[in-house]
């Protein structure tokens, strides 16, 4: 019985370590968050060349609004081009897409991913084209008539090889849309807002992303992931010690999902993403942290953090759990809780907050259920791809002549 109570006091200390961690880093950053400010932008006198990248994987509808949107900037059109990698889409809609002035790019993957799509893309730019930046949408996302004159003024202002714009959502419709909608904004406070008020980089999205041209060329060719194009790139942006600015003003509509299984399965991925993200770069902390870069160090411990619904379900369950087996141990679990929904309620916009609100949130223990599965799978997911990796690397290893000799003498034992 004691070796049983040892065992559970340990696990129950070590997820509060990682909860209380993720419940501290979210609540300095929501409070930061109030305090971010701004100067004004100002106009400005020149026009850099932009290259849009939209990929686009069986979206056929969204692709087609996406690019009216962007056909329809205030923007000099000499001084922006619109290239859409059309993966696995219907032939009428490739037709359309071809028909308007754009380039489009139809590749044929046996394995689709968004990484693959923007490689093909800047493998396939004809080499006389010149550009200062890229701007990296998704099929869905819509943008306003001035939306290239905001970008131009901000990456001119900026001064960075990076900037991220405010990502907002397009539809609240449905339970899962609204929920989505407010996590969204939740990011928005903590890993955007808070992060410029205190000094450190911005997080990435996957779209509304602007990028130094050269540098995204150079270093989109060396993402290998399937599922984590931008935690790739965010991880190299922050190995070289450049800066993502943040620019709150300049608004990107993404459609949100609609379902709560395209919500999990979203949240699965994204997971599955942080994990293979933080374990790549680990061995970086020790280098990181005697070199004093501070953005890394934070990317770091941002990657460390438990997912909020993940974060949710394990306090739900061990505020019931604990106190059953030993009462005062229960109390720092409702502590955490507590904090936990302050910075929750400190991040999410009032207008969000509406006559849904309750009904929407009776669907978070579904979504805390799942949000346990996920990170099951997330780890069964990394562990396969490493374990993959290294029976490649250990197969590499065999000397060539003995591989072939095993060869020959099976063929010579089956005749």
């Amino acid at each position: 019985m004691n070796i049983i109570w040892i065992l559970f006091r340990i696990l129950d200390w070590t997820l509060f370590a990682f909860v209380a961690m993720t419940v501290i880093y979210m609540l300095i950053f929501a409070i930061a968050s109030f305090f971010a400010h701004r100067p004004e932008v100002q106009k400005s006198k020149h026009y850099n060349r932009f290259i849009v990248l939209i990929p686009a994987y069986h979206q056929d509808q969204a692709i087609i609004q996406t690019v009216n949107a962007m056909l329809g900037q205030n923007y000099p059109q000499r001084m922006f081009d619109i290239v859409v990698i059309s993966d696995h889409q219907k032939e009428m809609t490739n037709m359309m897409l071809a028909q308007m002035p754009i380039t489009l790019l139809t590749p044929n993957f046996e394995r689709s991913t968004k990484a693959k799509s923007l490689q093909y893309a800047i493998l396939n730019l004809p080499q006389f084209k010149i550009y200062d930046a890229v701007i990296i949408l998704d099929a869905g996302n819509i943008v306003e008539p001035e939306f290239l004159e905001q970008v131009n003024d901000a990456y001119e202002a900026a001064g960075t090889k990076v900037i991220q714009t405010h990502r907002v959502p397009r539809n609240r419709d449905t339970s899962a849309a609204r929920l989505d909608a407010i996590f969204e904004e939740i990011n928005n406070a903590v890993f955007r807002r808070g992060h410029l008020t205190l000094g450190l980089s911005a997080a990435i999205n996957g779209s509304g992303t602007i990028y130094d041209f050269e540098w995204f060329k150079r270093n989109i060719m060396k993402v290998r992931s399937a599922t984590s194009e931008d935690k790739e790139l965010e991880a190299l942006i922050m190995r070289e010690g450049i800066y993502i600015d943040y620019f709150d003003n300049i608004r990107v509509y993404a459609e949100k999902v609609r379902n709560i299984y395209d919500f999990n399965a979203q949240r699965a991925h994204w997971i599955s993403s942080q994990l293979h993200v933080l374990i790549g770069n680990l061995r970086y902390l020790p280098s990181t942290i005697l070199n004093r870069r501070y953005d890394h160090m934070d990317k770091l411990i941002q990657w460390l953090l438990v997912p909020r619904t993940i974060m949710m379900g394990f306090i739900l369950i061990m505020s019931l759990v604990v106190p059953y087996f030993y009462f005062t141990e229960g109390i720092k679990w409702w502590v955490a809780g507590a904090l936990a929904m302050l910075a929750f309620s400190l991040a999410t916009p009032d207008e969000l907050v509406d006559e849904n609100w309750d009904k929407d949130f009776l669907k978070a223990p579904l979504l805390t259920l799942w949000g346990l599965i996920n990170i099951a799978r997330a780890g069964k997911t990394e562990a396969n791809v490493r374990l993959s990796a290294l029976a490649r690397m250990f197969h590499g290893m065999l000397p060539q002549k003995k591989h072939k000799n095993a060869i020959t003498k099976s063929k010579q034992k089956r005749q």
